[in-house]
This record gives structure tokens, C-alpha cells and sequence, in this order.
């Protein structure tokens, strides 16, 4: 047996790296380690046989090896040895198959360019001419979702009952637009984006052949651009390479690829985590004096967050630190749209990171309830917590707007509250319970997920059936407006007589702020607590759910 040729072949005359290093071979395939198994025990079984599987379907992101694993098999299949999984490679049909504009039996066709029906009828009366010189005649269809309903429904037969000498390889970007006919007639193999570290040791393979010195670190970042696909990467690499007069330089690559220094992207995190906006500011005037891309800046600083929320993670920091980190990186998330959409991408980014600099600033709750006003409140553990804060806050998503003249804060005093008699219906009598039903019920309906917390803000609930009746401290009225305006809404009323059969009404009251009782729930008096009002007026939070320790 003749030996197989060396991993890649590079002596024909090529321009670029792509098609230079184009594997040859199923083994040359990287990070598709499971349909190259499959193939290899397919070819095996058809060469014991002498059967094989007509239709194939290779489905994946650009770059990932479609089309040359659809040569690789054409080569594999009419080899003077094959079926074979390691083809010579210097017999006829072999060379043939590297070059398949030059071999009549290797018939690629474009279905972006070759879609409409008459395209895929002459197919199918082609398709019955046998093969010239090889075993089989090779169909390599490529972007086969962009053929049309009819084309598709003229290539079905023929695909489903082919001649006996053509095999059909069909390949695409986007497996959801092939029509399901066609998927029950084909074998699917799957192409997975490829991970960086694969295509880092293939680039800093490519480099040695070449003869090109790379700097540490280059090649992650060039792996990285290519965001799973290979030959993305390769061609990054030639840019790169005449960037860099033949050689890689870690400069060349991020000025090549519009990224911005490792040093400026932790500087801003520095300054996100000590929240020093003067830092931030002047970080986004020299990123627009260098021309950065916005929106590579903007993926650069959310992946080194999401690095440092993993390494706090894996420190056992706690609930306070981590949900600073959670919070701030939520919040970078959120402005990714806005940034692609605007036409102003620098004030979207000097809006966010001010923003999200004020986190670190926010009290932390237990730093409230052990305050004197509400010390009867239980305090968190200093310990990794049970369960989840005693009070979200959802992270605020801009600066709250200027308000008007403010309303003394009242003084905490409210009439006793209401006792909730028992519940009639599928809940017990337990205030608790009956505060917690309720909540879920409103938290199911997507419209009225905001008033989910309305229940658990009653400093009395009582179920009299067709009533539910809710009374709340006098200081929350504002808070609780579109609750009130609400309470006769079909969908609210339909949400919680699914929990309490027989309701008809919601019945919703007010204690008179002037009363000389107050209420001793200890989320009342945290509520009246002018500390945490103004932390909540500040951060433009919010009160999600209250859960007591214990």
C-alpha cells in the first residue's frame, strides 16, 4: 500500500492559508471528533459489505469543515482502496476529488446561485448518467437551504430512491430551513463550532510550517476572532502574518482586529469595582481617541467580568460581593442591544458604566436591619447564606429621573393590623400561606408579574369569600397605584380565583398614616425604615419578595 500523504497539502501553489492547510483526510478534521467516527465506521462497514448509505446531510456554522469533509468522503468512496476510511491519495480518483471543478463524477453545485425548480429537475435527470471513471458519482450540494419549496420537492424522489453509483452530500448553515422530507431521507451529521484551544494548537501548527514566529498570546486572540470556525481563524492568521511582516505580534493582531489593550479592559473594571467614574470617563475618551469598535470593547469587558464574577465564585465570597458582581455584569448585559442599535455607541457606554460604577456605593441590607429603628429584624448569617437576600433589589437599568418636592417620610405608625381569618378553599388559614398563593398566582400571569409583591406588602390579608380583602400601611398608597387601579381587571381577578374558588372581588384598603399604631411585622417596620425608603429611592430599586431566616 502506498503511504498517505503528509497531514496537509502544501505543495500545490495556494494564496492563502485556508486552502492551503484544507485537510485531506477524515484524521485531519479538528474538533468534529464525532462525525468523523461515524464516517469512518460507515466507509468501514461499506467496504466489508458493499452497501452504503446514499444521502448525507452535513449541518453547521461556516467554517467548521463541510465542504471538505464532503470532498474527504467523495475521495474516500472512489478511492482505487476504498471504500476506505485513509485513502492513498495518489491514485487517480483521489486527485481527481482535489480538484473537483476538473472531475466529471465530483458535480458541486451552489444552491444559492442554482435554486429554482428547473436547476433540481436537471439534477435529477443528470443524476442517472453513471459515473466516467470513478466508483461513484458525487453529488456535494452546498447551502442546500437556499434551494426553493419546489426545488426541494422535485429533489426529494431522487434523493430518496437514487441510482445505485450517485451519492448526494448536502450541506448548510441552516439545518431549521431544510425541510423535515428531506431530513427523514438523509443521515445528519452535525459540525459543532470549535473550541479555541483546538484552534490555537492548529494555528501555532500552520505558524512552524510556515516558518512564522508568534508571540504568547497572539494566537489565543486570533483563536478567539475566529469564534469557532477555522478557516475564519486561518484567514485572520494571513491578515495578520502580512500585518506583522511575517511574523505575529500580539499588537498587530489587536490593532487588526479593532481590540482593545488587556490593560485599558481592567483598568475599567478597576474602576467599575471602586466606582471611579472620573477613571471610567477618561477610559472612554481615549478608547474614542483610538478609534476603538465599541462594541468589541464592550464583549472584551463583559467576558473579563464574567472571568471575575467565576473567580469570586470559586473563592467563597460572600452573598454581598457576589451579587455586586452579578448585578454590575447583569446590567453590561443588558446595554449589549442598545449598543449595537444606537447611533451614538460612546454615550450608550459613558451611560452604563456611570451607572454601574454607583453599585458598589449601595448599602448592603444588613447593614440596615441592624440599624436600632428595627432591631427586633433577624440579621443574615456572616456565613455562605441559606438561601437567597432578604430583599432583592433589581438592579437599576439608568439613572433615576429628578423628582420633585418629597413628602416627609411618615412616622411609623399605622393602625393594628387586620388578624386574616381562615382561608376558605384550596389554602389553609396561615397568613403566610395565604400571602404566599396569591403572590404565585399574579407571578404566573405575565402582565401582572409586576403586582406579584403586593401581597406580601399587606399588613393584613383576609379571604371572606366572593372578598379578598387587602390592607396595607398608608405610606406604600403610591407604591401600590396600578395594584388599586388594576383590582378589577378580568385576568387579575381570573389569576386568583384559580387559587381561592368562588372569588369575585378584591377589596383593597389603606391605614390612616396618622394612626398611633403601628404594625409589628418586621417587613413593616423595615418598609417604614427612612433609610431604606431612601435606598430605594436612590438605586431606582425595588422590593421583589421578603423572606425571613430560620
Amino acid at each position: 500500500m502506498t503511504p498517505a500523504p503528509a497531514l496537509w497539502e502544501t505543495d500545490r501553489p495556494m494564496t492563502t492559508l485556508a486552502l492551503k492547510y484544507r485537510p485531506r483526510l477524515l484524521s485531519d478534521l479538528v474538533g468534529q471528533e464525532g462525525s468523523v467516527k461515524a464516517l469512518a465506521n460507515a466507509l468501514k462497514r461499506a467496504k466489508e459489505s458493499g452497501k452504503i448509505h446514499q444521502a448525507y446531510l452535513f449541518a453547521g456554522v461556516r467554517g467548521t469543515g463541510k465542504t471538505s469533509t464532503a470532498r474527504i468522503l467523495a475521495r474516500a468512496l472512489n478511492c482505487a482502496e476504498g471504500p476506505t476510511a485513509t485513502p492513498c491519495g495518489v491514485c487517480d480518483p483521489c486527485r481527481a476529488a482535489e480538484q473537483p471543478d476538473s472531475s466529471l463524477d465530483i458535480v458541486e453545485i451552489d444552491a444559492a446561485s442554482r435554486a429554482s425548480v428547473a436547476d433540481a429537475r436537471a439534477l435529477r435527470e443528470q443524476v442517472q448518467t453513471r459515473p466516467a471513471f470513478c466508483r461513484y458519482r458525487i453529488y456535494i450540494i452546498d447551502e442546500v437551504h437556499m434551494l426553493s419549496t419546489e426545488a426541494f420537492n422535485a429533489l426529494l424522489k431522487v434523493i430518496e430512491e437514487p441510482p445505485p453509483h450517485a451519492i448526494f452530500v448536502l450541506a448548510t448553515t441552516e439545518l431549521q430551513d431544510v425541510p423535515d422530507t428531506i431530513k427523514s431521507r438523509v443521515q445528519i451529521f452535525p459540525f459543532r463550532l470549535i473550541p479555541v484551544g483546538l484552534i490555537e494548537g492548529r494555528l501555532r501548527h500552520v505558524c512552524e510550517q510556515e516558518g512564522v514566529a508568534a508571540e504568547s498570546g497572539s494566537l489565543r486572540l486570533v483563536a478567539e476572532a475566529g469564534q469557532g470556525s477555522m478557516r475564519d481563524a486561518l484567514t485572520i492568521l494571513d491578515r495578520v502574518i502580512s500585518a506583522g511582516d511575517g511574523t505575529v505580534l500580539e499588537e498587530a493582531v489587536r490593532e487588526q482586529l479593532g481590540i482593545v489593550s488587556a490593560h485599558l479592559v481592567q483598568g475599567v473594571m478597576s474602576a467599575l469595582a471602586i466606582g471611579d467614574t472620573a477613571a471610567l470617563v477618561e477610559a472612554c475618551r481615549e478608547l474614542a481617541e483610538q478609534g476603538a469598535d465599541w462594541a468589541t470593547f464592550w464583549r472584551e469587558l463583559v467576558l473579563a467580568f464574567r472571568d471575575r464574577l467565576e473567580e469570586e465564585a470559586r473563592a467563597a465570597r460572600g452573598p454581598q460581593e457576589l451579587l455586586r458582581w452579578a448585578r454590575m455584569l447583569h446590567l453590561l448585559l443588558g446595554r449589549e442591544r442598545d449598543l449595537r442599535d444606537s447611533s451614538l455607541p460612546r454615550v450608550v457606554v459613558e451611560l452604563a458604566l456611570i451607572t454601574a460604577a454607583q453599585l458598589p456605593h449601595l448599602a448592603p441590607l444588613d447593614a440596615l436591619v441592624s440599624g436600632t429603628a428595627v432591631s427586633g429584624l433577624p440579621t443574615r448569617p456572616s456565613g455562605p447564606p441559606a438561601g437567597p437576600p432578604p430583599v432583592p433589589l433589581k438592579a437599576p437599568q439608568a439613572a433615576p429621573a429628578p423628582e420633585g418636592p418629597r413628602r416627609p417620610a411618615p412616622a411609623p405608625q399605622a393602625p393594628a393590623p387586620v388578624t386574616p381569618r381562615a382561608a376558605n378553599g384550596p389554602v389553609s388559614g396561615s397568613p403566610v400561606q395565604l400571602r404566599a398563593v396569591c403572590s404565585e398566582a399574579l407571578r404566573q400571569v405575565p402582565g401582572l408579574r409586576a403586582l406579584a409583591t403586593a401581597p406580601q406588602m399587606a399588613s393584613g390579608l383576609q379571604w371572606e369569600p366572593p372578598v379578598l380583602r387587602f390592607q396595607f400601611p398608608g405610606n406604600v398608597r403610591q407604591t401600590l397605584q396600578d395594584f388599586e387601579r388594576e383590582k378589577a381587571s378580568p385576568h387579575l381577578l381570573a389569576a386568583l380565583a384559580a387559587v381561592l374558588p368562588g372569588l369575585k372581588t378584591v377589596d383593597i384598603r389603606f391605614d390612616d398614616e396618622g394612626s398611633p399604631e403601628v404594625s409589628d411585622r418586621p417587613e413593616d417596620r423595615l418598609r417604614r425604615e427612612p433609610a431604606f425608603q431612601e435606598l430605594l429611592r436612590l438605586s431606582g430599586g425595588e422590593v421583589l419578595e421578603i423572606r425571613r431566616d430560620g
